[in-house]
């Protein structure tokens, strides 16, 4: 399955650098002017997981194939894009299209760099979200007065769009209106821009003591840092790293975000042909992730055979595992776990 982020914020507050820094390449644009980036960059960035390259190693795999997610980097958003101001519609457009939403907001001084609309972060994400909530609304109101809501037997559809009608005239997003399965199911073709999960980045100075403090709901990232980061080599990318005091790359934990936000996880297959990571949701069946690997493997499925990633390493191969009794056969109720070394077996 695709993971697609998207890199929104107000211009000139570190998105491009940022997603150059993911690609490990100057693949967008950066200027110091707005509406530097007007269409959308797109790039997919592989998932960190070490444990592939072990997997690698016991099955003497010809490759690995990590997970990926693919970021796009969307125009710049100023006050009035909702009613056409800068790229307006255009940018609103191409965030419809991403799974979820990653808000960049510029917490750094750099006289050189342009503030085009940053006043601080607060300001800046208010900005983005009232833009966003007044493109819902202009959805709303046209699904209100369309044929098909007020059509014999839509009442709950036209119930729920009242009340999300309310609730963005209120500030409210549409995901804070949205409260049971049966809600999102009727909201689903409405691709309402405030129902989508968001991340949270405060782009910060490289100098900035909070990068080496936890992270919380908020991810702390130095654009610069991870530019800087992203042309290094691996040795040396981690010296600089205990220079500066940070465990892991900004990047890194900005990819395990998405991951998390939108409910992910990773199960791994690993053969002398390769070791890959492939994604699923959290809960799902051994039947739908087979489906990920091919869609007919779902309706074909006659169980999974399964191993902990940890006790897979330890006995050091499939026939190891199943010698010591830590290989198990699952059927189509089993719920797969992140890390799962596994292997579908699939009728014909």
């Amino acid at each position: 399955m695709s993971l697609k982020v998207g890199i929104v914020g107000l211009p000139n507050v570190g998105k491009s650098t940022l997603f150059n820094a993911l690609l490990k390449r100057q693949q967008a644009l950066v200027a110091n002017y707005p509406f530097a980036t007007i269409e959308p960059n797109v790039g997919v960035v592989e998932v960190p997981d070490e444990r592939l390259s072990t997997l690698a190693k016991i099955s003497n795999s010809g490759k690995i194939v990590p997970a990926t997610v693919e970021f796009v980097d969307i125009a710049g958003l100023v006050a009035g894009a909702a009613t056409g101001a800068g790229l307006g519609n255009k940018f609103l457009t191409h965030i419809r299209e991403v799974d979820v939403i990653l808000q960049v907001m510029r917490d750094f001084s750099d006289s050189e760099i342009v503030k085009e609309g940053s006043v601080d972060p607060e300001t800046d994400y208010a900005v983005i979200e009232t833009e966003l909530i007044l493109k819902d609304l202009e959805t709303i109101t046209k699904s209100l007065e369309s044929k098909d809501t007020k059509a014999k037997g839509n009442e709950k559809k036209k119930a729920l769009i009242e009340r999300l009608f309310a609730g963005l005239n209120e500030g409210k997003l549409a995901r804070a209106v949205l409260h049971t399965e049966e809600d999102w199911e009727l909201a689903r073709d409405l691709f309402l821009l405030t129902a989508k999960k968001e991340i949270k980045v405060l782009n910060v100075a490289e100098d900035d003591v909070r990068l080496r403090e936890p992270m919380g709901e908020t991810l702390l990232i130095s654009a610069k840092v991870e530019s800087e980061l992203s042309s290094l080599d691996e040795a040396d990318s981690k010296e600089y790293m205990a220079e500066l005091g940070i465990k892991e790359s900004g990047l890194d934990m900005l990819i395990k975000k998405a991951y998390d936000t939108l409910g992910l996880i990773s199960f791994l297959t690993t053969g002398e042909m390769e070791s890959r990571a492939w994604t699923t949701t959290k809960g799902a069946k051994a039947p739908q992730a087979a489906a990920v690997i091919h869609t007919d493997f779902e309706k074909k499925f006659i169980k999974a055979k399964v191993c902990d990633y940890a006790k897979f390493v330890e006995a050091g191969g499939w026939k190891e595992s199943s010698d010591k009794g830590w290989v198990r056969f699952e059927g189509k109720e089993y719920e797969m776990k992140d890390g799962d070394v596994v292997e579908f077996m699939i009728g014909s």
